[in-house]
């Protein structure tokens, strides 16, 4: 794994050809050289996008470019904001459909008179669905493109969302959950997309940025159930949740495809507009140069994720993406638990769970929402922490040490502390939970190539779901049975994690992102270059 290790800037070194110093832009190839290596035009500016299709033969060079150079110094600006706040917003819409499951269990554990273990079906069937839809959505990302995965599934998510909130009962609701879930399987993907626009310096700050619209859409969801549940009930909150990502659909025609996706499937004059698009909004000027484009037929197989310079990383990120579901959704299944049981100290002074026969429930009351809302802001100190961390220590470093501090501050929870420390250490664990949860996002599009990188970020997701899937059971049923137990898995879960994290093969920290899996080969940087000067010099 040495190679990996090694500073990829080499590959992205510029290089000039001294035989012209046109201002134009000439597209060449070099399949004589029996690789997937395209070079690619780059619009100039004395031309528009219609005439700066990609040509060859002609005998005029001029500066090799990847699309991290031409994203580097075409800079972060205004049209980077805009796609935060499109893709942001269904963030928000997949954070409220997430949340709500920690508000609508113990809900219709009371008014459907539900026993333990069909409660935890209620959250643990959307998880299901996620399970499933994940790798499918990452998949059709990396086959048809960034923007066509993520309009078909959010499209998916509103319709099933609208109809589960006309469930005539528990079964229906399963089922139409589930379908959710399904859909949310594409969420991942926002970041996929948002990542592939980025400059390599700004990354990793702006896509912890983005996890705050997460933040948002919990405490949103929140403060709406606060509001519609007294008075208009559930159904009215599963309607009205939906609107985040209905809004989202009504403005995807404005969502572009990635460049790296265009050029990566042989559209090279869509991928030059998308550019020059950027290059408008944010005010700069499109550099000279002709772009490397490595073309793939063969995008989003499984088995490029189980290569040999991918097989270690590939199974520790599943690991740690199921650590960081495991823990994030358990903790937030189990703060109305603990907060309505008052935690150890319920248990010591005889306030003991329910078991599965008993169906004696408590409906959520104001202070409980209210403590929810100040665990949910939690999030928000995590992710700006974490966002100063990542560009510092490191995305593996910050990941493990957040995992370290959740184990941490659940040990207090085994003394009976009273509600306000309880409080205090769940919001601190929610914390860092959700930063290290937003760390795996910048790590994993980082690690991964073009080609397979919406595939990987779904397949990662599919596995935090049977932490998910699993998580409910841990902390809504095994926790009835003993709370001692009950934290004990959760820290251990924690520590175990934060050491995978530290053993990752590569760190990516000012790192580009990587284009194909010829990149990745073993002195793939030199040959690559060479492949550019023959190129270039075959055609005088």
């Amino acid at each position: 794994m040495d190679y990996l290790s090694r500073p990829r800037r080499s590959f992205y070194k510029r290089h000039r050809n001294h035989l012209s110093s046109e201002e134009h832009f000439v597209g060449q190839s070099d399949e004589d050289q029996n690789t997937d290596n395209e070079i690619c035009t780059i619009a100039s500016r004395k031309f528009d996008a219609e005439n700066s299709a990609s040509r060859c033969g002609s005998d005029e060079t001029e500066e090799t470019l990847t699309v991290d150079d031409v994203l580097e110094i075409i800079g972060f600006g205004k049209f980077q904001w805009k796609l935060c706040a499109l893709t942001g917003l269904a963030w928000t819409g997949d954070a409220m459909e997430m949340m709500i499951l920690s508000i609508l269990s113990p809900q219709l554990k009371c008014e459907w008179r539900l026993p333990g273990y069909k409660v935890a079906l209620i959250t643990s069937v959307v998880f299901i669905g996620m399970m499933l839809g994940c790798p499918m959505w990452g998949q059709v990302s990396d086959k048809y493109g960034r923007r066509i995965g993520l309009t078909m599934c959010t499209c998916w998510t509103v319709f099933y969302g609208l109809l589960s909130a006309f469930s005539p009962g528990h079964g229906w609701l399963l089922i139409l959950r589930g379908l959710v879930g399904f859909g949310f399987g594409g969420g991942p993907q926002t970041v996929t997309l948002y990542s592939e626009f980025l400059p390599v310096k700004k990354r990793g700050t702006h896509i912890m940025m983005m996890s705050i619209f997460w933040s948002v859409g919990t405490m949103f969801v929140v403060l709406l159930a606060l509001w519609i549940m007294p008075t208009l009930g559930w159904r009215w909150l599963l309607g009205v949740s939906t609107l985040p990502l209905a809004t989202f659909v009504c403005f995807t025609f404005w969502l572009p495809e990635s460049p790296r996706f265009d050029l990566l499937t042989g559209n090279t004059q869509k991928a030059m507009v998308t550019l020059q698009r950027v290059a408008r909004d944010n005010g700069k000027t499109m550099p000279e140069g002709k772009v490397i484009a490595h073309k793939q037929k063969n995008r989003g197989q499984f088995k490029d994720l189980f290569s040999p310079e991918y097989r270690r990383t590939t199974l520790l990120l599943w690991f740690i993406w199921f650590a960081n579901a495991f823990s994030y959704y358990g903790i937030v299944l189990l703060t109305p638990e603990l907060l309505q049981s008052g935690g150890i100290c319920g248990t010591t002074q005889g306030t003991k769970f329910e078991s599965s026969c008993n169906l004696q429930c408590n409906y959520l009351t104001s202070a409980d929402y209210k403590d929810l809302t100040w665990t949910t802001v939690a999030e928000m100190p995590g992710i700006f922490g974490v966002l100063f961390m990542v560009e510092r220590v490191g995305r593996k470093n910050s990941m493990a040490l957040c995992f370290f501090v959740v184990s941490f501050v659940i040990l207090p929870l085994y003394a009976c502390i009273g509600r306000i420390p309880l409080t205090i250490f769940i919001f601190i664990a929610r914390a860092f939970i959700s930063g290290g949860y937003q760390g795996a996002y910048v790590y994993t599009p980082e690690v991964f190539p073009t080609e397979s990188r919406a595939l990987a970020l779904g397949t990662c997701s599919a596995m935090a779901r049977w932490g998910s899937l699993i998580t409910p059971f841990v902390s809504e049923v095994l926790l009835r049975k003993s709370m001692y137990l009950t934290l004990s898995i959760y820290c251990g879960c924690g520590l175990l994690a934060g050491i995978v994290c530290l053993i990752l093969p590569m760190e990516t920290l000012g790192k580009g992102l990587q284009e194909s899996t010829f990149n990745t080969e073993y002195g793939a940087e030199d040959h690559s270059n060479e492949s550019v000067k023959n190129s270039t010099l075959s055609q005088d």
